[in-house]
């Protein structure tokens, strides 16, 4: 049985890494499906054709016309990471103009397993929007990777975290997707 991960990612460093985590969850059994916001798609723009031909699917940062065919697989389970102070704050506002958080939100609607990493520098993570919306999102039932286990924000300033623990929230998708297949709880993290 194929199993489908949505892997959307926003315009923070570690989104240049994609191709490898791409690689990594097809390791793992996943067929992926890579959706960007418009300037994550942007900052890989010459990668766009390779993404594509690596998944098998277009990539998408865009919503399809009324009428065209949906061109991905049903979703098994969503990670949304490296997901940005901007795309955190407007996904759990349910400010969906924008494709990859309209279908973020709509997942947690249907009942896919969702599971999410920001990549915030500590300045905007001190922003009071930011707390009040990691809160909604985990009271919708996302893994929110955020912290202990998850991304820990460093100084603002640097272009890049040191680490971003790509790996930890693959791991977490296939806790995810094994708990509600086992029927067990998943609690947010």
């Amino acid at each position: 049985m194929t199993r489908t991960l949505y892997l959307f990612c926003s315009a923070a460093p570690p989104v240049f890494d994609v191709a490898h985590v791409i690689e990594d969850a097809q390791a793992r059994g996943w067929d992926v499906c890579l959706g960007l916001t418009p300037t994550a798609a942007h900052w890989v723009a010459g990668s766009l054709d390779g993404l594509a031909a690596l998944t098998g699917h277009a990539v998408r940062w865009q919503y399809k016309l009324p009428g065209e065919p949906d061109v991905w697989p049903a979703a098994d389970a969503l990670l949304f990471a490296p997901a940005t102070f901007n795309s955190v704050n407007a996904w759990a506002l349910g400010l969906t103009d924008r494709f990859v958080a309209g279908s973020a939100a709509e997942a947690i609607g249907k009942g896919t397993p969702v599971v999410a990493m920001p990549c915030v520098n500590a300045a905007l993570a001190a922003h009071p929007q930011f707390d009040q919306s990691v809160a909604v999102l985990r009271g919708a039932g996302v893994d929110f990777l955020y912290g202990d286990g998850g991304f820990v924000p460093g100084p603002a300033g640097p272009d890049a975290p040191a680490h971003f623990p790509w790996a930890a929230a693959l791991d977490a998708v296939d806790r995810r997707v094994a708990a509600a297949a086992g029927g067990g709880a998943s609690g947010a993290a």
